[in-house]
């Protein structure tokens, strides 16, 4: 039991005193008036030394609208840029489709007699002859004849014969675009007698004479042209020669 009893006086044992009460009670004013000091001061409010006029703590008004700049005349008119967007050209003549040429390059073509302008024919214009092309392949399907891929193997072969000749025949010599164009924008005559072809028979004598018209009409139009435009005076015949075998090829398609 004595064991006991020291244990427990032994485990109850604290260096605490009164005089730590004491000082731990004088810490605890000491934080409490430094927080009151603190409190005190924050709910304080500084007074203004003197009297400021309003119109001093005012801002300048904004004579604008919120989000939206002011516009600027003379920027505007000075800008280099709005004048390159009112030079542009159509978006036709950009892609260098000009209905005017194209009509000028088919009357010429529908009228032998008519003198070619060299400056309008030295072009590479492929809307007409595509369109040309597409209604040849039209017509002979309307004749039941599916033609197409004769008719476009048969004039890239006959541009590049075409082509081949006449930069040896001229001095100035030619591009395959320019030669596709004329013998394209030529083959409107042939489109005609295609069309022929869907209400009547053309294997015949009637037949036979008009398609040497027309072949002499393709070839007359499409030396026409080459001559005006490459400077080829007293050449025609010669150009005329292989033109009118390749408008031969389309008219045996047509015939047959």
């Amino acid at each position: 039991m004595s064991n006991l009893a020291q244990f427990d006086s032994d485990f109850y044992q604290s260096n605490f005193t009164i005089d730590n009460q004491e000082h731990r009670g004088d810490d605890s004013n000491a934080y409490g008036n430094l927080y009151g000091y603190r409190k005190h001061q924050a709910g304080e409010q500084p007074q203004p030394a003197s009297f400021v006029p309003s119109e001093t703590l005012m801002s300048p008004r904004y004579a604008g609208q919120f989000f939206q700049p002011a516009s600027n005349s003379d920027y505007y008119s000075q800008s280099p840029y709005i004048d390159s967007f009112d030079e542009e050209p159509p978006l036709l003549e950009e892609l260098g489709i000009h209905f005017d040429h194209i009509w000028q390059k088919t009357w010429t073509v529908l009228n032998p007699m008519k003198p070619a302008d060299g400056s309008i024919m030295n072009e590479t214009d492929l809307t007409g002859p595509i369109l040309f092309c597409i209604a040849l392949g039209a017509t002979l399907l309307l004749a039941g004849k599916v033609q197409f891929g004769y008719v476009y193997g048969m004039s890239a072969i006959g541009c590049l014969v075409i082509h081949a000749l006449l930069n040896l025949m001229s001095s100035s010599g030619v591009s395959y675009g320019c030669v596709a164009s004329v013998l394209g924008y030529c083959l409107l005559p042939m489109v005609i007698l295609s069309g022929c072809a869907t209400f009547f028979s053309l294997q015949g004598t009637f037949g036979t004479v008009s398609s040497l018209v027309i072949i002499g009409w393709c070839s007359l139009s499409a030396s026409k042209i080459f001559i005006a435009a490459l400077h080829m005076e007293g050449q025609q015949l010669l150009v005329a020669y292989p033109c009118a075998l390749l408008y031969g090829l389309f008219a045996l398609l047509t015939i047959f």
